[in-house]
């Protein structure tokens, strides 16, 4: 049974401050094997800079209600008149409350439904919206135009940061972190995500 009966919410005018981010925590059997949404990043990749990565951020941040950070190319292509330091693409990281608000609209997007193959070993999910007007409340402004956009989501367990902290980093063992299969059980029972193969 999904923590949220969607059939009452109407997602188009849900805002992220009426959602309690606790409320998605899935504990099994003990505190410290609980899963939790660490983050959702949203991506855009331009191609290029000026007028039309201007667009993309501007399109990211009305979805999201969050400042977009701009990508930078790695190295230059010259057939794609890419150089090395440009910026070509637009990025927000979202967390909490934020995150899971975001999330059930990208999910309604794509039916709330996910393949087997969008999950990978390490608990994080990844899949992409063709139109950003899919998106319930997103506006279409035909100054901005219409636009794709990647979503990443990374589910987590408590300890997680023990990886990423700056100061004694540490390993964390394999069964502390989330696999594929309770990935996508955390999909299907707390968001009522239908996983196909």
């Amino acid at each position: 049974m999904p923590v949220i009966d969607l059939s009452s919410i109407d997602l188009k005018t849900l805002h992220w401050k009426d959602i309690d981010w606790r409320k998605f925590v899935w504990v099994t059997d003990h505190p410290m094997r609980a899963i939790f949404i660490e983050k959702v990043v949203v991506n855009i990749g331009v191609g290029t800079s000026g007028e039309k990565l201007e667009k993309a951020a501007k399109v990211l941040e009305e979805l999201t209600e969050q400042t977009p950070s701009l990508r930078k190319a790695r190295k230059s292509i010259k057939e794609w008149g890419v150089r090395k330091g440009e910026p070509i693409g637009v990025v927000v990281t979202l967390r909490r409350s934020k995150a899971i608000w975001f999330l059930l609209r990208a999910l309604a997007a794509v039916d709330f439904t996910l393949r087997e193959s969008q999950f990978d070993n390490m608990g994080n999910v990844s899949f992409g919206i063709r139109e950003h007007i899919l998106i319930p409340g997103a506006r279409y402004d035909p100054n901005l135009g219409i636009w794709g956009m990647d979503i990443a989501v990374r589910l987590a367990r408590p300890g997680y940061r023990v990886m990423y902290r700056r100061r004694c980093r540490q390993k964390i063992g394999s069964k502390q972190r989330v696999t594929k299969q309770e990935a996508i059980e955390y999909f299907r029972n707390v968001l009522g995500v239908k996983v196909v193969t």
